[in-house]
């Protein structure tokens, strides 16, 4: 009986396919939208994935997320090393700062500023030189992808017009260790290419020492962006941070609560969700619209084989399970092909803007809507099946 269900399923091929292209379809379009959505919220808080050496992060209490800086008196790191259980305590600058290029043209940088003695903080992954080299004069070092795009310098033989600037469309050559940059009006020598996560608005990251970020940063009083803590063996770093609140009243996260405390607030307070619950919801009403129309009329069209089936004795019971089998085989179809497709945009997202990452909640997510789909596009024909008369097969 099963064979027979497989026999009437693909007997009419354009039926077939068109039931595996609804599925396909939904199952592409929520996978590659729900991995863009993760690629997006994972890039909110890559900074803090890259800076894995603390416990925690202190900062001023109004922080709502890691680019939402609140800067502080260089006199809270005093308060903060002298709670008791604290390791540790190293200054970060964070800050956005104008770079000039050759071409005359500015670029946004986020400028992020080390301790000089330990340069805790640093990147995790250097593709040329060292870190120890930002002890050098002038020194700093530029991620891989701006280094590659953003603070690319022109090619040599470039013309320049009256006021010596480049034209923007000239072609440009990746930075490299020894060229210099002009950050706010200052000079600033690369001495090194690290590796880092691409940050939410897609900025060049220039690390360097906590002193020189503050000469390069404009002018203020507060100039202090977070604290980075590590904790005394044996200290519970919850423990710790409650103890550094208490303290000093400043905020102190762990990691991963920072971390939530971040993604939470693009979740809350932007549309992005809501823009990619839309296009969600739109490749879901689409593929059910389609494979639940289409698997209606196939049912139809075959209304006359399940009728005789059933003149010859088979069951209510055994036709849902053929009707069944058909969903399943077209679901397996259309969500290993469509999953397959939206796969493939991690391959188009390397070394591009594209957010995309894909977890496997995605896929389970992915899979549950699938089936809901199937159990929606099978519902009606097998209410057809279970009222239908044996009768019909005599008829015309």
């Amino acid at each position: 009986m099963f064979f027979v269900a497989l026999k009437m399923l693909t007997g009419d091929r354009a039926k077939f396919f068109g039931i595996i292209f609804g599925i396909t379809f939904a199952s592409m379009l929520i996978t590659q939208q729900a991995s863009i959505f993760v690629g997006i919220m994972t890039r909110t808080f890559g900074f803090l994935t890259d800076t894995n050496q603390p416990d925690l992060w202190v900062m001023d209490p109004k922080v709502q997320f890691v680019d939402d800086i609140k800067p502080m008196q260089d006199t809270m790191l005093l308060r903060v090393r002298g709670v008791e259980g604290v390791r540790w305590a190293m200054p970060l600058y964070k800050g956005l700062i104008q770079a000039r290029m050759e071409n005359g043209t500015f670029q946004t940088c986020n400028v992020v500023g080390l301790d000089d003695a330990t340069l805790i903080g640093g990147p995790g992954e250097m593709v040329e030189g060292s870190l120890e080299d930002l002890r050098l004069a002038d020194s700093v070092i530029v991620d891989q992808v701006g280094a590659a795009t953003r603070l690319a310098k022109p090619a040599p033989g470039a013309p320049r017009d009256a006021e010596g600037n480049i034209p923007k469309d000239w072609p440009r050559i990746p930075l490299t260790v020894g060229d210099t940059l002009e950050l706010n009006d200052r000079r600033a020598v690369v001495v090194g290419i690290c590796k880092v996560s691409r940050t939410f608005q897609s900025q060049p990251v220039v690390y360097t020492t906590y002193s020189r970020a503050t000469r390069y940063a404009p002018q203020q009083r507060k100039l202090l962006s977070f604290i980075l803590v590590k904790a005394e063996q044996g200290v519970d770093p919850s423990i710790l941070s409650d103890r550094i609140t208490h303290q000093t009243g400043l905020a102190a996260y762990l990691t991963k609560d920072f971390i939530v405390k971040t993604y939470m607030y693009f979740i809350k307070y932007t549309g992005i969700p809501i823009n990619f619950g839309i296009s969600v919801m739109l490749g879901f009403l689409v593929g059910t619209a389609i494979a639940g129309q289409t698997f209606y009329n196939f049912t139809l069209d075959n209304l006359k084989q399940f009728g005789a089936l059933k003149a010859m004795g088979a069951s209510n019971g055994r036709l849902l399970a053929m009707i069944l089998l058909q969903a399943l085989v077209v679901g397996v179809l259309g969500y290993g092909i469509g999953v397959g497709v939206g796969s493939s945009f991690a391959i188009l997202s390397k070394n591009s803007e594209l957010a995309f990452r894909l977890v496997w909640q995605t896929l389970v997510v992915t899979g549950v809507a699938v089936t809901f789909i199937c159990i929606l596009a099978s519902l009606l024909s097998i209410q057809k099946v279970i009222r239908l008369e044996p009768a019909i097969v005599f008829k015309g």
